[in-house]
């Protein structure tokens, strides 16, 4: 298939910069197999399921993983912003750096503004050790493990996607906005949007109802926000996020499909994971590994049944994800409905409800 496939005209005042408050007001779309779509709200959400079913959610933690200094070289010094992606050991990340041209292997980095109210500003110092084809760079930090954490975590700044970030700053209420309500597992760069929707109470509303409610770590990476840039998706690469299914949760998904519940996943990150770790009848085994999955129309699903999730950029690889699950030409038509009818997009955007187009 071909990049134009996936485009659609979106108006820019439909781009959300800030969350529905509380999380669960905001609107869902619910796009059924066949028939018109429903416009609720998030809280609707509970007549949707049914006892047996699953949902999986996924319980990555947000890092401050944006962070600003200086490059020195010799006499010479330019001020840099770095983007942390992946992280490689215990002292060294890659990262996507701006102005990514002016950075060779030995410069060093010093991360902080000179103001900074951190005590430990020398500190979070780095070296260029590899510069990579695709504009990542390495870093290895002088710091290590959770000194290096804490440092980050100090001086760093939420990622917000280019398209908020373009048009305001990030500020304390985004350190928690943008971090779902059960967030326990801190490496990603990028928040799993869908889950930022939920409440303590909806949650429990949930279970309540007979859901059960099982957790995946994948750790987001900054790739998430990187254009597609060749025409023929056949030629378009994923960069590799970790990720991690426990053998209970997978025990969990297979019982539940083995008596007739569904399995629904909420947000993309949690799909990409479930379907990585699904072997080829379906059944979901432990996993704990990088995935670098690329889900396009003519993917066989294997274990997700249902999918909540955000609405996406076009020509983006998760319009392409949530085409192959239910269908181009429905989400085509979804999309033409939620733009008509005033639904908020991207991460801090309403959300949607699908299931999973008939074979």
């Amino acid at each position: 298939m071909q990049l134009a496939d996936f485009d659609f005209d979106l108006p820019e005042d439909r781009i959300a910069l800030r969350p529905a408050s509380p999380r669960d007001s905001a609107r869902l779309l619910l796009v059924p197999t066949t028939g018109p779509f429903e416009d609720l709200r998030v809280t609707d959400l509970v007549a949707q399921l049914r006892a047996g079913d699953v949902l999986v959610m996924n319980d990555t933690r947000v890092i401050p993983a944006r962070l600003k200094g200086v490059r020195h070289r010799g006499e010479s010094a330019v001020a840099v912003e770095a983007t942390l992606h992946r992280r490689l050991s215990p002292s060294r990340w890659t990262a996507f750096m701006r102005p990514g041209k002016r950075l060779a292997p030995g410069d060093r980095v010093a991360f902080g503004e000179t103001n900074d109210r951190a005590c430990l500003l020398a500190a979070l110092d780095a070296t260029v050790v590899d510069k990579g084809e695709g504009g990542e760079v390495t870093l290895a930090f002088d710091l290590m493990g959770p000194d290096l954490d804490l440092a980050i975590a100090e001086r760093g700044e939420m990622p917000l996607p280019p398209y908020i970030a373009a048009k305001r700053g990030e500020d304390e209420r985004d350190r928690t906005d943008y971090q779902t309500v059960y967030a326990e597992a801190d490496g990603s760069v990028a928040a799993p949007t869908a889950g930022l929707h939920f409440t303590p109470g909806l949650m429990d509303g949930i279970r309540a109802l007979g859901v059960d409610i099982r957790f995946v770590t994948l750790h987001v990476g900054a790739g998430t926000f990187l254009p597609v840039k060749t025409d023929n998706l056949s030629e378009h690469r994923m960069h590799a996020e970790y990720g991690e299914v426990s053998a209970a949760t997978a025990e969990a998904l297979n019982a539940a499909r083995a008596k007739g519940g569904r399995v629904i996943c909420v947000g993309t990150t949690s799909m990409r994971l479930v379907e990585s770790a699904a072997a080829e009848d379906g059944r979901v085994q432990p996993f704990a590994a990088e995935t670098s999955i690329f889900i396009t129309p003519g993917y066989r699903f294997r274990a997700a049944d249902g999918l909540m999730t955000n609405f996406h950029l076009p020509k983006s690889t998760l319009f392409m994800l949530v085409s192959a699950f239910a269908g181009l030409e429905r989400m085509r038509a979804a999309y033409a409905h939620a733009i008509a009818t005033g639904y908020r997009f991207y991460s801090y955007g309403d959300t949607s409800l699908l299931w999973r187009a008939e074979a």
